[in-house]
This record gives C-alpha cells, structure tokens and sequence, in this order.
C-alpha cells in the first residue's frame, strides 16, 4: 500500500507546493503595483509646472503641467465610451503656446449626439497631465481620416496629422471656450491591477489539488483495506 501511495503523495505536495508559490508570487506583485499606482497618483496631483522643452514619453509621462496659449483648426475626435456616459468622442486638438509652441490638448468628452458641433477656439488656458497612451495593437482599426474618427490616441500619429510636436496634454481643466466638453483627465482607472483575483485563483487551486490529493490517498488505502480484508 505505501508504495502505491508513494508517486501520488509525491505529486500531491509538489502540485500545491507549485500552486502556494505562484499564490505568493502574486502577492507581492499585488504589493509591487499598488505601490506603483500610488506614485502615479502621487505624481498625477503635484503642483502643475511648465512643459519641458523636450518632454520625454517615459521620464515625463503623467507630469502636471500648466500652459497658456490658444486652440487652432480643426479638432480629431477619438470614439470612447467612458463609464456611464455612453459612446461618445475625445476632442484631440491644436494648441499653440504663448511661447510659440503648437502641441496637442485632449480637452475631453462629447457625446455622440454632439460630434459634429462647432468647437470654440481662442485663447485658453490648460492645466492637466503629460501623456502618451498605450492604446495600440494589432487589432486597432487605421484612423478613419474622411470622417475625422480615430479609434485610439495615437500621439505620433495624431501629431502628424494636427502638424504639431509630438506632445499631448490631458486637460483636467481648462478656463476658456470649452462650452459642451467634459475633462476626461489622467488617472490610474484604466491600469490594471488584478494580482489579488490571481492570488486567489492559485491558492484556491492549491486548496482543490490538496483535497483531490487526499481523496485519492483515501481511496487507494480503502482499496488496499479491502484487498486484506480479501485475503484473509
């Protein structure tokens, strides 16, 4: 009976030994991101400042900056359908500087019903966050350019086609023409952090392979019992 009992015994306890760890594994993700996500929030909500002169993606994403200056040309609209509201677009558009710049503001949303509204241009000023938005992949549909409809923002790209540098500012409020557009500002919502469902997931695991272990252990003995019990 023991020897039968040997193999699955063995397999049991590496089987729930491997399932703990990744259980552990995560754990400490769990506490590795929420870590990171409190420096983003932290860094979101700092005192605004002025752009850098070369703003770096990864360095300066999220940084809070203030500009003044005033909104040219036509807008690029972006499809999203944020939380409760319904689809709807986010209005990319120019924004040139006091100081000569001509960057990129995501002033924020309008419904769909109001896409094709005029957008007020002028002077404004804009205090929000640097960003560049993973929102790309292989599956993202090419920008509807005849009909002014992106699909993603897609910083090079966009700047491209508003003729400005490469550089986008979320806005969280802008005091100016800004009739019918809601901010949709920075915030860590859109990061996942789903390391404690994983947590629960592989102990969970752990707890079936150890019980399943344990039937099959019950079984073999009861097997082994009965095959005595024969024998006699």
């Amino acid at each position: 009976m023991l020897r039968r009992m040997i193999f699955p015994l063995v397999l049991g306890l590496g089987g729930c030994a491997l399932l703990i760890g990744l259980g552990v594994w995560q754990v400490q993700r769990l506490a590795w991101k929420t870590g990171v996500l409190a420096e983003i929030e932290a860094r979101i909500d700092a005192p605004p400042q002025e752009i850098p002169a070369d703003p770096d993606p990864t360095a300066d994403r999220y940084l809070p900056v203030t500009v003044a200056g005033g909104f040219e040309g036509e807008a690029l609209r972006v499809l999203v359908s944020p939380g409760n509201e319904g689809p709807g677009y986010r209005i990319i558009g120019a924004f040139e500087t006091e100081g000569g710049r001509r960057i990129m503001v995501d002033r924020g949303f309008v419904p769909e019903d109001r896409k094709d509204a005029a957008r007020p241009g002028g002077a404004a000023t804009v205090t929000g966050n640097l960003h560049w938005p993973d929102e790309t992949d292989g599956f993202t549909p090419d920008p509807d350019r005849a009909g002014n409809v992106w699909f993603a923002r897609n910083v090079p790209l966009m700047a491209e086609a508003l003729e400005t540098e490469p550089v986008l500012v979320v806005a969280r409020q802008v005091d100016g023409p800004e009739a019918g557009i809601t901010p949709l500002p920075v915030g860590t919502e859109g990061i996942p952090n789903d390391h404690l469902e994983y947590a629960i997931t592989w102990f969970s695991l752990a707890v079936i392979w150890a019980g399943m272990t344990g039937l099959l252990l019950w079984r073999i003995r009861q097997r082994a019992t009965a095959g005595n019990g024969q024998g006699q």
